[in-house]
């Protein structure tokens, strides 16, 4: 096992938007790196010059800078290396651990008809230098033919791959420009990193890449291969299954905490632990803990994680969450008397919430202005004897001190000099002040909307 300092990497492709899965890779990067006070690297495998695009790499930084996720250095460019990985491949032919090969697309496509099921085997391996053509050539892996390759998994153990089984593959294609399996391990090498934490689908890649560490001589870096994420159905996460981009989450109105703790538990435990915080998940986070099975996503747990650190958030967080969620989403700024009326009532709200739409929705009551447009039911709530009531304790509330306790009483001698259960004023009360029926206490409201406004709302209602 390499020595610190730790260094990890999250190496995405930009060929379209964040995968959520590809985001728990970066998250479980990250944790192990910050938990040992090593290096968090970004890499761009932008050599698929086809399919690579800018906007994609800029999606995949907002993404991972939304997440929370902070990266050492600058990201690297896969495809600006790739004089570097040719001179590699060049350094191995000249040691012998690689060989050119002249074969020719057409002759391998004969070659595989021929030995269907079978490693391609190059004639030009053994070749004798003197005979060899004065004309373009790949550079071959001179891999070992006999034998197995173990790979040492920290999640998956060890895992055997038979030699005679694995071809010599490409490093350097005939018109000079690497193969992705070749790139990858130079840039390993050369980043220095020490831990390869990557979904289970690349295991089959170990074997290959860990020949080319040999054939140069480089330290191997542990291999850590997590499992896929699936969907509640137990199969591959796909469309059908919901959201499946990190940006859908953002626009679902997740906070970015309560993805990381969420995204944590995917795969990975700490005995019965469900609910932490970043300091916790990075002193906690090992890869022991990371499961051999497939994780299931789940929207009723994501919920719950969500709702819990909406509540613990601080007033200043959960305010820069929802204007964060609000521009993502391209929704209007809240204005600063939205603000002034929002804020008081955020310690009541966040209790509830689960999403940040569902605590704005509850929150409407301080985002609107008058007149207060009111909904059917709302509307009906407005009866006749309900708005004499209102009159009556807009009157004695005029002078009261604006305080939860003396509001509550104002309403309580208003319910009984009329006769009345609390509940009939609390109905018109919450007509007149949110234009509703389910809302936060009214009590919570007049104070978050403070006086003036309350009694205007009032004064609109029962004119």
């Amino acid at each position: 096992m390499p020595q610190s300092p730790v260094v990890t990497r999250f190496a995405p492709s930009p060929t379209g938007y964040l995968h959520i899965g590809g985001a728990r890779t970066a998250l479980f990067n990250w944790l192990f790196a910050r938990g040992r006070g090593g290096k968090f690297l970004l890499r761009i495998e932008d050599t698929d010059r086809a399919r690579s695009t800018p906007e994609a790499t800029q999606a995949i930084l907002e993404g991972l800078t939304w997440l929370g996720l902070d990266w050492d250095g600058e990201p690297v460019s896969q495809f600006a290396r790739a004089d570097r990985h040719a001179e590699v491949a060049r350094q191995m032919m000249e040691a012998g651990t690689a060989y050119p090969c002249y074969t020719t697309p057409a002759e391998i496509e004969a070659w595989r008809a021929a030995n269907p099921n079978q490693p391609f085997v190059s004639p030009w391996r053994d070749s004798d230098p003197s005979t060899r053509p004065d004309a373009p050539f790949a550079i071959r892996l001179r891999a070992p033919r006999e034998g197995v390759t173990v790979i040492h998994d920290a999640v998956q153990g060890d895992v055997t791959f038979r030699n005679d089984q694995l071809d010599d593959m490409v490093l350097l294609r005939s018109d000079g420009t690497p193969t992705y399996m070749h790139a990858v391990v130079v840039d390993d090498h050369d980043m220095g990193v020490t831990h390869i934490i990557r979904g289970d689908d690349h295991l089959t890649n170990a074997a290959r890449q860990a020949q080319v560490y040999a054939a140069n001589g480089w330290d191997l870096p542990v291999f850590a291969h997590i499992p896929l994420i699936h969907g509640t159905d137990g199969k591959k996460l796909s469309k059908r299954h919901g959201a499946v981009g990190l940006h859908e989450y953002a626009a679902l109105g997740y906070p970015a905490a309560a993805m990381r703790n969420y995204l944590a538990r995917l795969g990975w435990s700490h005995g019965d632990d469900e609910l932490f915080d970043d300091a916790q998940a990075m002193e906690w986070f090992d890869l022991g803990g990371i499961g051999k099975a497939p994780a299931r996503l789940d929207f009723k747990k994501l919920e719950h994680v969500s709702g819990h650190h909406i509540a613990a958030m601080s007033d200043e967080a959960l305010l820069a969450e929802l204007a964060a969620f609000l521009k993502a989403t391209d929704q209007p700024a809240l204005s600063p008397v939205q603000l002034q009326r929002l804020t008081p009532a955020l310690g009541v709200l966040k209790q509830k919430a689960r999403t940040l739409p569902q605590l704005l929705d509850q929150a409407r009551f301080a985002l609107i202005d008058r007149p207060v447009a009111a909904d059917d039911k709302a509307r009906a709530a407005l009866d006749p004897v309900s708005v004499g009531i209102l009159k009556d304790l807009t009157a004695a509330t005029q002078h009261v001190n604006w305080t939860r306790d003396d509001l509550e009483a104002a309403a309580q001698r208003m319910a009984e000099s009329h006769g009345v259960g609390l509940g009939k004023i609390a109905a018109p009360l919450r007509a007149a002040l949110a234009g509703r029926t389910t809302t936060p206490s009214v009590f919570d409201m007049m104070l978050a909307l403070g006086r003036d406004e309350t009694l205007a709302r009032l004064a609109d209602a029962t004119a």
